[in-house]
C-alpha cells in the first residue's frame, strides 16, 4: 500500500515526498488506519519495521486538522532512553516540516540551561512532547506541568520501559491524563507484563501482531564459536576481508567497550565508543560523526540496541553472545533496516554456549557456522556435544528412553522366568506373590548371619596371631639358620590357613 492512499492532508503528504517516502510497512499499512479513527491501539512488531511513522503521521495529520488548543500539550510520546527520544523528534522535524506543529524532547543527563529550556517548553505548552518516564515525572512533582488536555498519548519501546523498572512512572502519569485520550501502544514483545499494562490504560484497543521477535529475513547471519581470547583477533581478520564501514560492534560491559575501543584504535581502526560513561554532549557527537561516515565502527553496550536509526548500517558484530533472545534480535536489527540487506555476526566462547543454543531455539533455525581453523570447528563439536549430553541429562528425555526401552524388550522378547533355587520350590504356574516376585531381594537368615560372623572372627584371630608371631621374631632377631626354617615351616601353614 503506497502512503498516498491514506487520506492525509496534503502538508503531511509533502513531507512524505520530500523524504522519499512511498510504500507503507505491514505495521504501517495496518496502524495508521485505526489510529486515524481514533481508537486505542497496541501494536507488536520487529524492531527495524517503522513503527514510529506508524503513529507519529496519524498524529501530525489529526493535528494540521486544526481544533487542537495551542497552549496545551495535545500529544506525549514516551520513550524508554534519550537516545530514542532524540530520534523520534528528529524524524517529527522531517514528518512535520510543512506544518506550523511544535515538538518539545524531554530527557536526562543535561545540564541547567536545558534544564530551564526544558520547563519553559512544559508551561507555554507544545503540541508533542517526546519524554522518557523519569524525566517528565520529575517535571511533573514541580507542580507547573498540565497534563488535562492532553489528546494522545503514546508508548514507543513498551516492552523495554518496563525491563528498565518505569512500570510506576508511566502509571503515575496515566493518572493525571484525561480519561479521553487516545492512547496508541507499541512493543516488540508481548509479555505477560505488557499484557498487563495494555488492560489497565487501553479502552477496547485494536491489535496488531506482526512477526514477534524474528529477525528480518535480508539479514545474513553468522556464529563463528571460539575462545575468548581469540576474539579480538578475528574481529581485525573480519574486518581486514570484509567492507569495515558502517559496523556496529556490541559488548556485554562498558570497561569492555573501552578495552576493545582503545584496541582497534592501535589498530589504526576509525573507532566511536558509545556507554553510559559518556555525558549527552559526548554521546551526540560520537552519533553525529558515526552518522557522517567520519567513524567507520562503533563500540556499543546495549545502550543503542534500540536508540539509533541509520538505513546504512552494512554490519552488526555480537562480540559477546547477548544475554537472551530478544535483545539478540534488537541488536541484529539495527541493519537491513528499510528493506536493504545486511550482515550478523556472533562470537561465542564456551561460557555463552548455552546462551546462544537458546537463542537459536528462539529465532527457530540453526545459523551459519564460520570455521576458522581446527580449533574453531573443535569448539564448534564440543558445543553440540554439551547441547546432546544436556539433553541427555533432561529428566523428560530420560523417562521418555527407558519407557521406549522397556517397550521394545516386551515386544520383542517373551519375560524372563525365575530359576528354581532349591528342590523345595514351586513350578508350577501359579501367581507369585509380592514376597516371590523375581523383583523382590531375600533377606539372609539369622543361621547364615552368625556363619558369617563366625568366619570373620576366626580370620581376624588368625591375622592376630601370625601378626603377633612376626612381631617377636623381629625382638628376638634370627639365632640359627635351623631354627628360622623351623619357625617359617611353623608360620607357613597359618599364613596360608
Amino acid at each position: 500500500m503506497r502512503f498516498d492512499e491514506f487520506d492525509f492532508n496534503y502538508d503531511v503528504l509533502d513531507a512524505l515526498d520530500a523524504m522519499h517516502f512511498e510504500e507503507c510497512t505491514p505495521i504501517q499499512e495496518q496502524a495508521i488506519p485505526a489510529a486515524l479513527d481514533g481508537r486505542d491501539l497496541i501494536a507488536v512488531a520487529q524492531t527495524g519495521t517503522g513503527k514510529t511513522a506508524a503513529y507519529i503521521l496519524p498524529v501530525l495529520n489529526r493535528l494540521a486538522d486544526g481544533e487542537f488548543p495551542s497552549d496545551a500539550i495535545n500529544c506525549i510520546v514516551m520513550a524508554p532512553t534519550r537516545e530514542l527520544a532524540m530520534q523520534i523528534d528528529n524524524q517529527l522535524e522531517g514528518f512535520g516540516y510543512f506544518l506550523s506543529v511544535s515538538s518539545l524532547p524531554i530527557y536526562g543527563g543535561t545540564d541547567g540551561a536545558t534544564f530551564a529550556r526544558q520547563q519553559k517548553g512544559l508551561k507555554l505548552g507544545a503540541d508533542i512532547v517526546i519524554a522518557t518516564p523519569g524525566r517528565l515525572l520529575a517535571h511533573l512533582q514541580m507542580g507547573y506541568v498540565d497534563l488535562s488536555r492532553v489528546s494522545f498519548f503514546i508508548l514507543d519501546e513498551a516492552d523495554r520501559m518496563l525491563d528498565m523498572g518505569f512500570y510506576e512512572d508511566i502509571m503515575q502519569i496515566v493518572k493525571r491524563l484525561p480519561e479521553d485520550r487516545q492512547t496508541l501502544m507499541f512493543s516488540a514483545t508481548m509479555p505477560p507484563k505488557i499484557q498487563q499494562l495494555a488492560k489497565n490504560i487501553l479502552k477496547d484497543p485494536c491489535e496488531i501482531k506482526l512477526a514477534v521477535s524474528k529477525p528480518a529475513e535480508k539479514i545474513h547471519q553468522q556464529v563463528a564459536f571460539c575462545r575468548d581470547h581469540h576474539k579480538a583477533q578475528m574481529l581485525k581478520k573480519i574486518f581486514s576481508e570484509r567492507e569495515s564501514r558502517r559496523v556496529i560492534v556490541f559488548a556485554s560491559s562498558k570497561l569492555k567497550v573501552k578495552e576493545l575501543a582503545r584496541d582497534l584504535r592501535q589498530s589504526k581502526f576509525k573507532i566511536g565508543e558509545m556507554h553510559s560513561d559518556l555525558d549527552q554532549q559526548r554521546r551526540d557527537e560520537v552519533m553525529h560523526e558515526f552518522k557522517a561516515a567520519r567513524i567507520d565502527i562503533l563500540v556499543a553496550t546495549d545502550i543503542v540496541a534500540r536508540g539509533i536509526d541509520i538505513d546504512d548500517i552494512t554490519m552488526v558484530i555480537n562480540y559477546d553472545v547477548p544475554h537472551d533472545a530478544e535483545d539478540y534480535v534488537h541488536r541484529i536489527g539495527r541493519t537491513a533496516r528499510a528493506d536493504a540487506e545486511g550482515e550478523a555476526i556472533t562470537f561465542v566462547s564456551e561460557r555463552d554456549r548455552a546462551k546462544w543454543f537458546v537463542i537459536e531455539k528462539f529465532i527457530g533455525k540453526k545459523i551459519e557456522r564460520i570455521s576458522d581453523g581446527k580449533d574453531s570447528d573443535r569448539l564448534e563439536c564440543e558445543a553440540e556435544n554439551a547441547l546432546s549430553e544436556r539433553k541427555g541429562r533432561n529428566p523428560k528425555n530420560r523417562r521418555r528412553r527407558d519407557s521406549e526401552h522397556s517397550g521394545s524388550r516386551r515386544q520383542g522378547s517373551a519375560p524372563r522366568k525365575r530359576r528354581p533355587q532349591n528342590n523345595q520350590e514351586s513350578t508350577h504356574s501359579e501367581p507369585q506373590s509380592a514376597a516371590d516376585s523375581p523383583d523382590s531381594v531375600e533377606k539372609p537368615s539369622d543361621s547364615s548371619q552368625e556363619a558369617t560372623k563366625k568366619r570373620s572372627s576366626d580370620r581376624n584371630r588368625r591375622r592376630y596371631k601370625r601378626d603377633g608371631k612376626n612381631g617377636s621374631r623381629r625382638k628376638q632377631g634370627a639365632s640359627t639358620t635351623a631354627s628360622e626354617g623351623n619357625s617359617a615351616a611353623t608360620d607357613k601353614p597359618e599364613a596360608e590357613s
